[in-house]
């Protein structure tokens, strides 16, 4: 390489940082005023305290379990109490959220901006009990302009709109490079982390899902548990050589097959009868950008963005990923 051209390498631009892109994208958000762009930044800025807090997790004593139980019965992680608290401080002081519901918390949290336009649904730290052995965990979200009057307390109605009334949603997932990808109803992109210089860069201006793809991931020990149908669908996998993949967190296996083509399945069992993952702040988000990327989300019988909404904790059963495949998968329902 001669001095000219490893001069020009070394003058490369770093790219497009997350807040110009935002500032860029402003006039295609939905009542474009700032707000919403105030509360993305607010978001990434708590992904970055998490994403800090993970990667010392085994040097401050954050990893295992907190010894209490959410209100999903499940065991919290240490991290999960850390994630849930730093999120909803960051969303508090932000101050463009007047309410939040988390899968952390019982109830909704009134944050006290009674003035704000949106409120926010959210798993702090979704996967959180495989960050003892180093594997991908994330962040998912989801965004509504509130129903209720501004200057008055939130309702439960304004997180009752349903899927196709969210006005942004995302994941942060923490893996091997750290990465925010969210959409507002025009598209999907993706930022990805330099730690170097604390900023997420854009690295994915148009993220597409593969119309089809060769990897199914599903928890194989359940097998004898599903349907008839969703066994055959997955013996049919096998014959054709495909690629089973699971991590066991949902951000994780989500990511894989959006990039790479898939389908990601939890159907309902006999000790899930209606499904395991939450319609509210798992769900709806992810299948949002799913739909937005070209692929689909459905519980069985419709796209998961059209379940009427029952209650804040509501689970369903999912199957989403790569359009062909779920449309195969769920046929014979």
């Amino acid at each position: 390489m001669n001095q000219d051209t490893a001069s020009q390498t070394l003058a490369l631009p770093v790219g497009v940082t997350l807040d110009r892109y935002i500032i860029r994208k402003q006039s295609a958000f939905p009542f474009a005023t700032g707000e919403l762009s105030q509360l993305l930044r607010d978001i990434a800025l708590a992904g970055k305290i998490i994403n800090r807090e993970i990667n010392r997790a085994g040097l401050i004593d954050v990893t295992g379990a907190y010894g209490a139980n959410n209100i999903q019965g499940e065991c919290q992680q240490k991290l999960d109490v850390i994630a849930n608290i730093r999120f909803i401080r960051a969303l508090k002081n932000g101050g463009e959220v007047c309410a939040i519901i988390s899968e952390e918390d019982e109830e909704i949290i009134f944050t006290g901006n009674d003035n704000a336009k949106y409120v926010v649904a959210m798993d702090p730290l979704d996967g959180s009990s495989n960050i003892d052995v180093n594997v991908s965990i994330g962040t998912i979200f989801s965004i509504y302009r509130r129903v209720s009057p501004i200057g008055s307390r939130a309702t439960l109605e304004d997180f009752m709109q349903g899927g196709r009334k969210q006005v942004a949603a995302g994941y942060i997932l923490y893996g091997s490079s750290t990465m925010l990808v969210y959409t507002t109803g025009h598209g999907v992109s993706g930022f990805t982390y330099d730690h170097s210089l604390g900023e997420f860069f854009l690295s994915h201006t148009q993220l597409v899902s593969p119309d089809n793809g060769s990897i199914y991931s599903c928890n194989d020990g359940n097998y004898n548990q599903y349907s008839v149908t969703i066994r055959d669908y997955l013996d049919s996998c096998r014959q054709r050589g495909y690629t089973g993949r699971y991590i066991g967190s949902l951000v994780g296996d989500f990511h894989r097959n959006l990039i790479k083509g898939g389908v990601y399945l939890y159907p309902p069992i006999p000790k899930a009868p209606s499904g395991k993952l939450r319609l509210m702040y798992e769900c709806y988000p992810l299948a949002f950008i799913a739909e937005q990327a070209g692929g689909r989300a459905s519980d069985g019988y419709r796209d998961i963005l059209d379940i009427d909404p029952k209650s804040l904790h509501q689970r369903t059963p999912i199957y989403i990923g790569s359009r062909q495949m779920v449309e195969e998968l769920t046929a014979n329902h």
